[in-house]
């Protein structure tokens, strides 16, 4: 068995004291206002995350329609129950290292039970749609002032002496999805409604052709890059699938 399908549900194990205890529903509607601006309920409409609908069941990292999904997560082998989906919501960087949902969990046993009793009946095939829209549009308010977060960018600060985490090396763009790999190595997938590309003239802007990534927004999903110059922009970004 794979060593991170072990070490993922011994971690299940651990996290999932309240497994079996029944949730409310009704109360699981009004708390996923918080995933709602990140997750949509209709089946391939996909955002941040990835659609939940048809969610128990589904191999993690394997909706066909969603190309943003971490190595970590595909590579996990985690089937999507209620045991499993208990534990990520409860800690999702413990249950899976290196996955890059900005999310810290929820501590609260029976708020999870809430949450689940209304997602396990919210993303079935079939499942009304009026009851979903209603879900997403308690979200509005949520999603709006996130938005407003994304009008940062450099600040004060100087985009000529950031560390490597900062340092845009390159830009890949495919479908709905930006692929953006910085100094250091690592490469972070974007949601192309969660990035914004500006530019800096000034004297603590960047170098030519060193562009700048700072996060933006409150979900910890969205980011500007921050180029030299506007020339800059097409020239550094890739179309590739």
């Amino acid at each position: 068995m794979n060593k991170l399908v072990v070490t993922a549900l011994s971690t299940i194990a651990l996290l999932s004291p309240a497994m079996g205890e029944p949730g409310d529903s009704a109360r699981g509607e009004r708390d996923f206002r918080v995933c709602a601006p990140c997750h949509s309920l209709e089946p391939d409409r996909n955002m941040t995350g990835p659609s939940l609908a048809g969610l128990w069941g589904r191999k993690a990292g394997s909706l066909p329609s969603f190309e943003r999904y971490s190595d970590a997560l595909k590579s996990s082998g985690i089937i999507w129950d209620d045991r499993s989906l208990d534990g990520w919501l409860t800690d999702p960087e413990r249950m899976v290292p290196d996955n890059e949902m900005p999310f810290k969990g929820i501590k609260d046993a029976s708020d999870r039970a809430d949450l689940l009793a209304f997602l396990k009946e919210a993303t079935k095939p079939g499942a009304a749609p009026q009851r979903n829209a209603r879900a997403q549009m308690g979200a509005k308010g949520a999603m709006m002032g996130a938005m407003g977060g994304m009008m940062g960018g450099g600040g004060d600060t100087n985009l000529k002496s950031l560390d490597p985490a900062r340092q845009v090396k390159a830009i890949t763009y495919c479908h709905d999805s930006y692929r953006v790999t910085t100094a250091n190595g690592k490469t972070r997938h974007f949601w192309d409604h969660n990035l914004r590309f500006m530019t800096d003239s000034s004297k603590g802007g960047p170098e030519s052709g060193a562009p700048a990534i700072m996060p933006a927004g409150m979900l910890g999903d969205r980011a500007a890059i921050i180029f030299a110059a506007p020339d800059e922009i097409t020239k550094m970004i890739e179309q590739r699938c």
